[in-house]
């Protein structure tokens, strides 16, 4: 397995993997998705076997602050340490940012957490409509 940048080659693949995942409702079509890892920072994929089957994004000043904003893998590649490898390269080893993510999605507070996310009593939101 091996975790690259995102190219434009892959955006079709990536918009496959993401409304097979569940995450139709947060990209819409695949110029959406373009428009959303264009926005982004840090966007990575996971490969396996020259198939991607995982896919991350971020946005982040590069300085103090970052937002992981969607770690997807292929129902059938999870438990294998993909979603961390994404995670790791997406935050990178900048010590001095902090790391915010909504850990909504059943199980993502355990997984965050072995990654080293702990819980905020700080943090805040406004939802999307």
């Amino acid at each position: 397995m091996q975790v690259r940048s995102v190219t434009t080659s892959d955006f079709q693949a990536v918009h496959h993997l993401l409304v097979t995942s569940g995450w139709a409702h947060r990209v819409g079509d695949l110029e959406d998705l373009v428009r959303l890892i264009s926005a982004s920072q840090r966007a990575v994929v996971a490969m396996a076997d020259d198939e991607i089957v995982g896919f991350a994004r971020a946005i982040t000043d590069g300085i103090s602050n970052g937002y992981v904003s969607m770690v997807v893998v292929a129902e059938q590649h999870r438990r294998r340490g993909i979603g961390q490898a994404l995670v790791k390269d997406l935050i990178g080893s900048e010590p001095g940012i902090t790391w915010v993510l909504r850990a909504g999605r059943k199980g993502a507070a355990e997984f965050f957490a072995k990654l080293g996310f702990s819980a905020s009593s700080t943090a805040m939101e406004r939802v999307r409509r």
